[in-house]
């Protein structure tokens, strides 16, 4: 298409894109500037008046620009450029599309060429000329916009295809950029974003020299680092994070790389600091605590091997100590954290997760234990984030160090997941299709909403199989697992330690050590003490005595789960029934306490109060010696041990007017007995196994509450009826009126002192079985595994509906391993919680080293051409010493890049020969798959060669005896 020449003092200049068409006409009086380009400066020559020499400059770059671009467009008609600019696919009445590039044109340079084409007249004198956007620009340096221009009154936006043909056609001023923005996609609308936002990124280190960087509202935080570590030139393999100045002179975490800066709410002028990990893996923002700041000073120059670097324990925090040592010393994950594997992966949004926050502050841990620059580092910033998300780990309580290891990979899961939106996902019972199936489809649907590097390490695959025992039928499910659980062996066994009180007075209370059944009942504990006393079980009566009181007298019948380890457990010689029973001629059994007075503060003298003391007696008592006078002489023969009968000279002769004023004083008579004030609180009274009214009762035989009401020789002690707990008369308590009572002996304090001989009364003989120590044989880890895979029936508070019986039933259980993961955890239950105990299983199992085989555990089928799919070797144990209440954790384990095992306690670390790892104390076993192993020993698979746990030990010389 031919098109008109415009004539500018004698040159011609026809534009296409961003190369300039020469053409000379007439005279070159003068030189001229417009250039049309696109993102570049092209500069015109400057045109000599000497015509010759113009004519050979305009030649010279009319060959240039055909030598570039040898095929041109011609100006298109007035009207075609209208309908391309206005109107076409290209015009500026499209739709806006996200990400589409548009641009700034002056408003009135714009009107001036709708003047121009709407004309009709090629050569009129309102051609506009070259685009010149000057009145946009607050300055010709920076080129950049004024504030506040409105689109229609300051600039008009022209689509990329728009603008690019007007400057063919026209031009752009020469050294103007092109004003070029984005569409962006905001909530419910599309917009050219006229205004970018410009940063200012500055070095933590050197916040005096700062870059002005423009981006896009849409651009993602991850892009502001990346142009960050540009600007600053960092290095590929050092660690980077940014922080932003707020308003308030604060700073934040710019923890989400994948957020806009929109959703960051970034503003134009804002401060960004981009920070530089250091080398011994710590942030030089972090606010380090006192010893850890010590320690970073003293141990500044040191080198060590990465890994053996302990942790401090901050306060009964050993549990986290071990759980962290044991995961740290997982090869795979710990290279994936320290490759930054996991700044592409972290999950801020999900709501299971914790924000990113525990993948971090693992992370950082990490980073700075195979730093190599530190002995041992002090993890409080992971202790705090592990309370926040975790309540039940806060403060410095002990804990489980299981417990935190199933916290810590569930939350590391929830912060790496790859899945961003979880899905629903229907869960299918088998309905007798193959295994193979049902297994391939309950794993897909695990992954389409857990995939991360915790699931590809750590989580297997279950087969559960649930009989109904009604109707036979079998429901088959297939589930993940990320450790397992196994029970130890239980012994049926349990050793009691009882005190036997003979019916013999001169015989001491004697020690013994039972091995009884743990479900067995009371009779079974009798019988078991008979065999060493020679004494018939049915001559015994066994109680709970606690606070110088029967808290509970058992039955036959009750079970021995009910006798908690704690428990003072006296068994008496009896020779009759507690329970008083109308003609028998069974002797009665009378619970005897002994009490002393002592004077009460709030009282005067005249009044005491009672204070039990001593071991509670069940005394035998033949029913014609049922009187008091009967019961005194009874006591005084079951006391002859420990207490002495007066002699001639303490006998108290005085006459009878003189004993009453004396039994006014000393004895408390029916109408104030129930008075008699006891310091001690009233607790809950004890099981006395008497719930009947018994038709025979010793009040009956009695005929009053006290005794002896009246005197006329000397008495060592008085006694009185009283209730269960020993600590008030039975006439204030109504509701056992009808019960069996109890009988309290109580002593004046010169009594006491001068006839009973507390050393004696306290004294008491141990049985040979004392010494008696049951032995545990050790148990193989395969035993542990095989009682996990075993038959089981569901307990009653854990019952399984049927959906063919539509009831729940208690239905038997069986668990099978599927598919087993890259590594293995293995808790050995050693924590044993019935309703009445807990205790600690101390027993050894034995744990392979090497070649622990699952081969014969899997019932997938398997691939005999690769058996290291089933074989595993050790790299990590979590140690727990002591008791239930009490107890310390450490850590065995083998750095994954010397093969060598280490032992860490708390802040100490310390070489171990491999045949001190084995103990009583192992807790939780981390085993890694050999295939994998393998894996990471080839070049492709790391970077760092780790070693085999069968790497040689040193010389045994250099270990510390951990046990």
């Amino acid at each position: 298409m031919a098109v008109a020449p415009r004539l500018f003092g004698g040159l011609c200049f026809r534009f296409r894109d961003q190369n300039p068409e020469v053409a000379v006409e007439g005279r070159l009086p003068i030189s001229h500037s417009c250039v049309g380009c696109r993102g570049e400066r092209t500069a015109m020559a400057t045109v000599a008046a000497n015509p010759a020499a113009a004519a050979a400059a305009v030649a010279a770059a009319v060959a240039v620009a055909e030598a570039r671009e040898p095929q041109r467009e011609e100006l298109p008609g007035l009207d075609s450029q209208w309908r391309q600019i206005e109107n076409g696919e290209s015009g500026r009445e499209r739709p806006l599309r996200a990400g589409e590039s548009w641009f700034l044109v002056e408003k009135h340079w714009y009107k001036q060429w709708e003047a121009y084409v709407q004309g009709g007249d090629q050569d009129s004198s309102t051609f506009p000329g070259c685009i010149n956007n000057a009145t946009l620009f607050q300055d010709e340096i920076n080129w950049r916009l004024k504030e506040g221009l409105v689109e229609g009154e300051d600039y008009v936006l022209l689509p990329a295809a728009a603008w690019h043909y007007l400057v063919s056609w026209y031009g752009l001023e020469h050294g103007q950029p092109p004003i070029e923005r984005k569409v962006i996609e905001l909530p419910n609308i599309q917009k050219v974003e006229v205004y970018p936002v410009e940063l200012l990124l500055v070095r933590h280190n050197d916040l005096g020299r700062s870059h002005t960087v423009r981006f896009s509202h849409t651009d993602s935080i991850g892009m502001v680092l990346r142009t960050a570590r540009e600007r600053f030139l960092v290095e590929p393999q050092e660690d980077t994070r940014l922080w932003a100045k707020n308003s308030e002179g604060s700073l934040d975490r710019l923890y989400d790389t994948h957020i806009t800066v929109l959703d960051a709410a970034l503003e134009t002028g804002q401060l960004i600091i981009m920070e530089t990990r250091k080398k011994d893996g710590t942030w030089p923002s972090a606010q380090l605590h006192v010893m850890n700041k010590n320690m970073s000073e003293e141990d500044e120059d040191f080198k060590g091997q990465p890994g053996i670097c302990g942790l401090t324990n901050l306060g009964n925090t050993c549990f986290m100590n071990s759980a962290l040592q044991c995961l740290s010393n997982v090869p795979q994950l710990t290279e994936y954290f320290l490759n930054n594997c996991y700044l592409e992966e972290l999950n801020f949004r999900n709501p299971l997760g914790m924000k990113g926050e525990i993948a971090e502050a693992y992370a950082d841990l990490v980073k700075q234990a195979w730093s190599g620059h530190h002995r041992s580092i002090v993890p409080h910033v992971f202790k705090n984030k592990v309370g926040h998300f975790a309540s039940q780990f806060l403060g410095y309580q002990q804990h489980d160090s299981q417990e935190l290891l199933s916290f810590l990979l569930d939350g590391l899961h929830e912060d790496l997941n790859r899945v961003k939106k979880k899905e629903y996902v229907e869960l299918c019972d088998a309905a007798g299709r193959p295994d193979q199936e049902v297994a391939q489809e309950a794993w897909q649907n695990h992954k389409r909403r857990n995939d991360s590097v915790i699931v590809d390490t750590f989580h297997g695959l279950f087969k559960s199989t649930l009989v109904c025992p009604d109707c036979g039928n079998v429901s088959v499910t297939f589930d993940p697992f990320c450790y397992l659980s196994v029970p130890l062996p239980i012994s049926h066994k349990r050793v009691l330690e009882v005190f036997f009180i003979p019916m013999d007075p001169r015989r001491k209370p004697e020690q013994h050590r039972l091995v009884v059944p743990k479900k067995g009942k009371i009779s079974d504990l009798c019988v078991a003490l008979s065999k060493h006393t020679g004494i018939s079980p049915e001559r015994m009566m066994v109680a709970d005595v606690f606070s110088h009181r029967f808290y509970k007298l058992y039955q036959l019948e009750e079970p021995l789960s009910s006798i908690l380890d704690r428990d003072d457990i006296f068994v008496y010689e009896v020779s009759g029934r507690i329970e008083a029973i109308e003609g028998s001629r069974e002797d009665i059994v009378v619970p005897v306490y002994l009490r002393e007075r002592t004077p009460a503060r709030d009282y005067n003298n005249s009044y005491y109060g009672l204070m039990l003391f001593g071991h509670p007696l069940l005394v035998s008592v033949p029913r014609d010696r049922f009187t008091w006078e009967g019961l005194y002489n009874v006591l005084m023969y079951r006391l002859s041990r420990y207490v002495s009968k007066p002699n001639s000279d303490d006998e108290d002769d005085g006459d009878e007017k003189e004993d009453d004023e004396e039994d006014k004083d000393d004895v408390p008579g029916p109408s104030t007995g129930g008075s008699l004030r006891d310091p001690e609180p009233e607790q809950a009274g004890p099981s006395s196994g008497v719930t009947n009214r018994c038709p025979f009762l010793l009040d009956n035989c009695l005929g009053t509450s006290q005794w002896p009401p009246r005197r006329r020789r000397k008495q060592l002690f008085t006694l009185q009826t009283v209730n269960s707990n020993g600590t008030s008369d039975r006439t204030t308590s109504p509701e056992e009126v009808h019960a069996q009572p109890y009988i309290a002996i109580d002593w004046e304090p010169e009594m006491k002192k001068r006839y009973y001989d507390e050393v004696e009364a306290e004294g008491y003989v141990k049985h040979d079985c004392v010494g008696y120590v049951m032995k545990k044989a050790p148990v193989r880890l395969q035993e542990c595994i095989e009682l996990f895979t075993t038959v089981e029936t569901l307990e009653k508070e854990n019952p399984w509906y049927c959906p063919s019986c539509k009831q729940h039933q208690l239905a038997t259980k069986k668990l099978d391993l599927w598919m087993l993961p890259e590594i293995l955890i293995i808790h050995l239950k050693r924590f044993s919680y019935t309703k009445f105990s807990r205790e600690k299983l101390d027993t050894l199992v034995e744990f392979p080293i090497r070649d622990l085989d699952f081969s014969e555990f899997v019932i997938q089928p398997q691939n005999e051409s690769n058996p290291e799919l089933y074989k595993y070797d050790l790299i990590a144990v979590s140690n727990h010493y002591g008791g239930m209440r009490d107890g310390h954790y450490t850590t065995f384990a083998c750095n994954k890049d010397s093969g060598q095992w280490h032992y860490f306690d708390d802040n100490s670390v310390s070489p171990v020969n491999e045949n001190q790892i084995e103990s009583k104390a192992a807790y939780v076993l981390f085993y890694q798959r050999q295939d994998v192993a393998r894996r990471l020993l080839s070049p492709a698979g790391s970077s760092g060669a780790p070693a085999s746990p069968a790497c040689s030990s040193p010389p045994s010389s250099e270990f510390m005896d951990v046990n």
